[in-house]
This record gives C-alpha cells, structure tokens and sequence, in this order.
C-alpha cells in the first residue's frame, strides 16, 4: 500500500484531535466531578442517573413533607387526646364524689363549679388544629368541630339511631315544695318520684320529633310531646296522676330531647330487640355545641340558602360517613394520620355534663330551700305555735325533697361513672392507635432516611468520578497529546525532494 504525504498529515491531525479531545474530556470532568456531560456520551449511565435522581425525588417528599406532615399531625393528635383523657377523668371524678352519701354544701357548690368548666373545655379540644386544618373533622379540615358562634337561626333535621346501650333509668319528681312567703298556710302535698326509662336525644331544644321508628316499623302505641317537664306535668287531667306512661306509649320532652319510654318498649330494647331510630328537627345552636354532620345523617338549612320554587326551604344535606385522611410515607405504603371526632368525643358527652349539672343544681336548690325555711322559723313573728306548726309542714316536705335530690344525684351520678369510664376507654383506645401510627411512622421514616443515604450513594458512584483518577487520566492524556504535537511537528522535516 503508497502511503502519500497527505495521508501521513491527515492521520496525524486525526490523531492530535483525537488527544485533545480526551484532554478536553477529562478536563470538563476534573470541572465536574461527573463522568459524562450529555446524555449520548453514556445512555446507560444517563438513564441510571434518572432513575435514581427520580427516586431521590421521592424519598425527599415522603421525608421532608409526608412523613413531617403526619409527625406533626399526630403530636398535636396526642395532646388534644391527653387533654380530653384529663378532662374526662376529672369529670369521672366529680360522679365518683357525687355517688358518696358524704356530701355537704360546699361539696355540691365546688361539684357545680368544676362541671360547668368542664362543660366549657371538653368540645373546645375537638378544634385542635394542625396548620389551620382541624384534627378532629374528617375531610372538611377547613371546619370546627363545634359552632363558632351562637347560630339561633341555624337549622338541622337529624337521623339519630338507638339501641339498647342507649337506654338508662331516669328518676322523675313532681310535688316540689314551695317556699312560704308568711306562715298562714301548710303544705300540703305530696313529693312523687316516677322512675322510667328513657333514651335521651344528642341535642335538646327540640323544634319538633319527625317520625319515630322502632326496627324499621312505625313506633308502637302514642308518642306525646311535650314542651318541657312542667308543661308534661300540668297536661296531667284534674283529679289523674302526673306524669303517667302507657306501656307501650313514649313520652317526648322537646325541651331536654328526652324519649321517655312505656313499660313494654323499654323491655323490648333492654332484651336487645329493638332498634330505634328518630328524625328530629331543630333551631338554633349555642356557641359551643358539637356540629350534627359530623356525627349523624342529616340536613342544614341557612337563611342565606333560601328556598326553592316551591317555597320549601333549600337544605344543604351530609352523610355521616368514614373520612380517614392518608398520607403515604414510603413507595405503596399509607398510613392513616387523623382522628375522627365521633371516635373520641360521643355527643353524649355533653349531655351527661348537662344532666349531672342540673342534677346537682336541683340538690342545691332543695337543701337551700330547708335552709331558708329554718330560718323562717327563727323569726320572731313567726315564734306562735300555728305558725311553727304550719311551717314545719313545708320543712317536712323540704326536706323530703332534699332526700329524694340526694338520691337522685347519687344513682345518676353512679351510673354516669359507667359512662365516663367507657368514654375514657375510647380515648385510651384513640391514644394508643395514635401511638402505635407514630411508632410505625418512626420506623419507616429511619427506612426511608437509610435508604435516601444508599440511594445517594449509588448515585454519586453512578455519575460521579473521584478526582484522584480524573487527574492520573488527565495526566496521561495530556501527555500523550504533547507527545502527539512533537512528532506531528517532525512528519514532513524530510521529504523525496531533499535527495533528488
């Protein structure tokens, strides 16, 4: 083969470049510190490369805002649990004291005080929020759990179901003793006391009771509303028994949202028979007060919603469903970060507050009423015998009533201990599921983190090279493209023409 000048100064100058672009290289690289600048240098090392910066991606969103969103949640979760747990058991420890035959005045007032502040507290917990979105409140984050303010115009109809668990015996008395302005009368009636049962509705201040169904067919016998208590008291006939229940009659008080139940249904839903289930209608809520939607089925109405062409009013309408909110915290694992309020907080909560604060009133007022008598008797004008006589008439009779207050507060009390120590066990219950989400969490998050180590890892071993042997590369690159200038620059010295 005649190798020609042109060819010998074509290859030299191929192989220069070659030299300098493998001095060009492994420059950019000592630059760099990575292997390749474009993709097409390395595709499997590019790909690789993706791959990986993909999934660091990832595992910073599950470390930096997933699973530090849901810590978070979760520890404020905790706090509003601990809260409730205290007020729960202080309140257990109020009907502890109330159930004991010891109690004075000052007992009953300091009972009075501490009940009506936890009334206050217990709802207000439900509206922890982490971040602006409320804890307690499914997915309508951007909502408390209770009214903000009074909402008189506010108006709900409620689907609320029962069952036998729902039932307990309620103490009712009629007769209550009157204090005398003078001493020129007696007293003379007398104190009853009816004991029934009764299931006690989420909310009283009743518009009205819709329908009543007892397993899904119409309720047996009459349902009577009544107002209150004294408007059930004076419907009683002239000459008749106040207060009085067919068996298989009820009795709705709209006032305190109690069904009072005859003697035959009561039996049925004790032996565990019977399912009952009420629609019910009412205005206007307190500042306070736990929402309806987020325990029942139900219905609102708002005067800015108007009504429709009918002129029935519009109704805004929710059903009570489950609403976990999920984060996920590593590839194809969720974890469920929120408490539901109707898990934690039974709206009978307030209601059992309710009643062991009027209960505990009624005490007062019956102890104060025999005070206030007694003292009437120690006044000089009324020193005769016939005064003394007649107002000993009311003592007996305020006294009576006194007795019948005490025994009424210390059995109510007695069984509202069972409640508020089965409210304490589903927060206990709440406490250690969030507990046990955050010791799960903990532990995935040292997975995630060791493997966004590794991940990072592999990365920089993939598209990184160490500095060491870019410059030993470098070196010899250089070296070998000088070498290349030097005999480039001797190819064409000597040529056929320098003999001829």
């Amino acid at each position: 083969m005649r190798v020609t000048n042109n060819m010998i100064t074509s290859n030299t100058k191929s192989n220069m470049n070659a030299n300098k672009v493998l001095v060009d290289k492994y420059n950019t690289q000592m630059t760099t510190q990575k292997k390749i600048e474009r993709p097409s240098e390395d595709p499997v090392i590019a790909i690789r490369t993706l791959r990986m910066q993909t999934t660091m991606s990832h595992l910073d969103q599950y470390i930096d805002n997933n699973i530090a969103d849901v810590d978070s949640w979760l520890e404020l979760t905790d706090t509003a649990l601990g809260n409730i747990n205290k007020v729960l058991t202080d309140a257990r420890s109020l009907c502890n004291q109330g159930a004991t035959d010891t109690l004075n005045a000052d007992d009953r007032q300091t009972i009075l005080r501490q009940l009506q502040a936890l009334g206050d507290q217990i709802y207000c917990e439900g509206n922890a929020d982490n971040a602006g979105r409320t804890i307690f409140t499914g997915y309508r984050t951007t909502e408390q759990l209770t009214f903000k303010e009074n909402e008189q115009d506010t108006k709900y109809i409620i689907d609320q179901k029962f069952d036998f668990h729902d039932m307990m015996e309620a103490r009712y008395y009629y007769g209550e003793t009157e204090i005398p302005s003078d001493a020129s009368t007696q007293w003379d009636k007398e104190m009853e006391k009816l004991t029934y049962n009764r299931i006690r509705l989420a909310y009283g201040k009743i518009d009205s009771l819709d329908s009543i169904t007892v397993n899904g067919a119409a309720a047996p016998g009459t349902v009577n509303s009544y107002a209150s208590l004294d408007a059930w008291r004076a419907a009683a006939p002239a000459g008749a028994d106040p207060m009085v229940i067919g068996d298989n009659d009820m009795v709705f008080i709209e006032d305190t949202g109690e069904l009072i139940l005859g003697k035959n249904i009561a039996h049925d839903i004790a032996g565990g028979r019977s399912k009952i289930e009420v629609t019910y209608t009412k205005t206007g809520f307190d500042k306070g007060e736990a929402r309806p939607e987020y325990y029942y089925d139900c219905k609102k109405h708002t005067p800015d919603m108007g009504q429709d062409a009918g002129g029935q009013d519009v109704y805004l309408e929710f059903t009570k469903q489950n609403q976990e909110i999920q984060f996920e915290i590593s590839s194809g694992i969720m974890i469920t970060a929120n408490t539901q309020a109707s898990d934690v907080l039974d709206t009978s909560i307030g209601r059992d507050i309710n009643d062991m604060i009027n209960i505990v009133s009624t005490a007062i007022n019956a102890h104060d009423k025999v005070k206030r008598i007694e003292q009437m008797m120690t006044r000089a004008e009324y020193a005769d015998p016939t005064s003394q006589a007649n107002l000993q008439t009311y003592l007996t009779a305020a006294e009576a009533e006194a007795v019948y207050a005490d025994d009424n507060l210390k059995k109510t009390y007695q069984h509202y201990l069972t409640s508020f120590n089965n409210y304490l066990s589903k927060v206990d219950i709440a406490h250690t599921n969030v507990g046990s989400v955050q010791q799960r969490l903990e532990l995935t998050r040292i997975r995630v983190e060791n493997q966004r180590t590794t991940t990072e890892e592999l990365k920089s071993k993939t598209e990184n090279r160490d500095i060491s042997d870019i410059i030993i590369d470098y070196n010899a690159a250089y070296n070998a493209y000088t070498a290349s200038l030097m005999s480039a620059s001797k190819v064409q010295q000597q040529t056929l023409l320098n003999y001829l």
